[in-house]
């Protein structure tokens, strides 16, 4: 569905901007930003935050300036304080250093994430080699790793399939980090599946829905721009992946932070921008960008609608009942 409009007070121009829907947070990502901003509400700063809530550094910035401290691990934490596990999740070694510090913990865990690490145990119990298919060292993938390091052997590309070697290639599985490329992970499934025919994988894929829609948006708007703008944090995966499916239709994409980050060269000779946004990139940003891009005479936007999004997830069941009882309580 396109919906054109005219940004305030210009004239039609040749020049134009597709703006890309959906784009921006995710169910997951509010989910968190809202868990950090509640607690900050019901116990007052200081609350502990390991890793960043969200890879967005204007995102984490915004809740530090509110009251959140952002370590790296729970040594940080000072014994019996409130701590918040990011959005990736964390490995069982993490909740049990939790616990032995006696950490008041809130898990920020976006639930698609969960569902991998359950996939992971349930196929651990039953005496599997786990195949987990993701990027060495991102946050998400070594919690995922945690859940059953013995077993489980991390792949990223079609050539770390040629090179592995498991104990049974009649007992082996596959999960995924939730924020790959389809394409580049379809094409690691299947050389998988032929190599070891017997091969088993989740009931329905871990590659998240905001991932997939926003790749399969950038797919559709490439061959009807001259340049992609990606909103998002460089420490990002699923913005780096947006970047990268467009550069695999051979149209130049670029990975910013904000509208600052834009070099002008790159609109040198380009007549059409689209513009898309990470599943932790906010929303105000991509306006920012919009506004700057007039100044280079992109005075036309047209929004590129692909599919409506309506996915939202509950707050964990500690917060929420917590917020409900301190509600309940308050003096009238």
């Amino acid at each position: 569905m396109w919906v054109p409009f005219m940004v305030e007070g210009t004239a039609a121009a040749a020049k134009k901007i597709i703006l890309l829907s959906p784009r921006g947070f995710c169910a997951g990502v509010v989910r968190a930003i809202d868990v950090v901003k509640i607690a900050l509400d019901m116990y007052g700063a200081p609350i502990y935050v390991r890793k960043e809530i969200v890879h967005n550094r204007h995102v984490v910035e915004e809740l530090r300036a509110a009251g959140a401290v952002f370590v790296e691990e729970l040594a940080e934490v000072p014994p019996g304080a409130r701590v918040i596990f990011s959005a990736h999740g964390v490995s069982p070694a993490v909740r049990t250093e939790a616990r032995e510090r006696s950490l008041t913990v809130i898990d920020a865990t976006c639930p698609l994430v969960t569902k991998v690490h359950l996939e992971a145990g349930k196929f651990a119990r039953k005496g599997y080699t786990i195949v987990l298919i993701g990027h060495k060292d991102h946050d998400e993938v070594i919690g995922t790793l945690g859940e059953a390091p013995e077993v489980t052997v991390l792949v990223e590309t079609v050539e770390d399939v040629d090179r592995l070697a498991v104990p049974d290639p009649d007992k082996v599985c596959y999960i995924t980090q939730t924020t790959l490329s389809l394409d580049e992970t379809r094409d690691v499934v299947e050389r998988l599946r032929q190599k070891y025919p017997a091969i088993q994988g989740p009931p329905a894929q871990d590659i998240c829905y905001a991932t997939e829609n926003r790749q399969l948006g950038v797919k559709a708007v490439a061959p009807l721009c001259d340049l992609l703008l990606v909103v998002g944090s460089q420490n990002s995966s699923n913005s780096m992946r947006l970047v990268e499916v467009c550069e695999q239709a051979a149209i130049p994409a670029y990975l910013v932070d904000d509208q600052h980050q834009v070099r002008p060269e790159w609109l040198v000779h380009v007549h059409t921008v689209a513009i898309t946004a990470g599943a932790s990139a906010p929303e105000n940003l991509v306006q920012d960008l919009v506004r700057s891009l007039g100044r280079f005479g992109f005075h036309e936007v047209e929004e590129m609608q692909l599919k409506d999004e309506d996915v939202r997830f509950s707050l964990p069941a500690d917060l929420s009942a917590a917020s409900r009882h301190l509600t309940q309580i308050a003096p009238l």
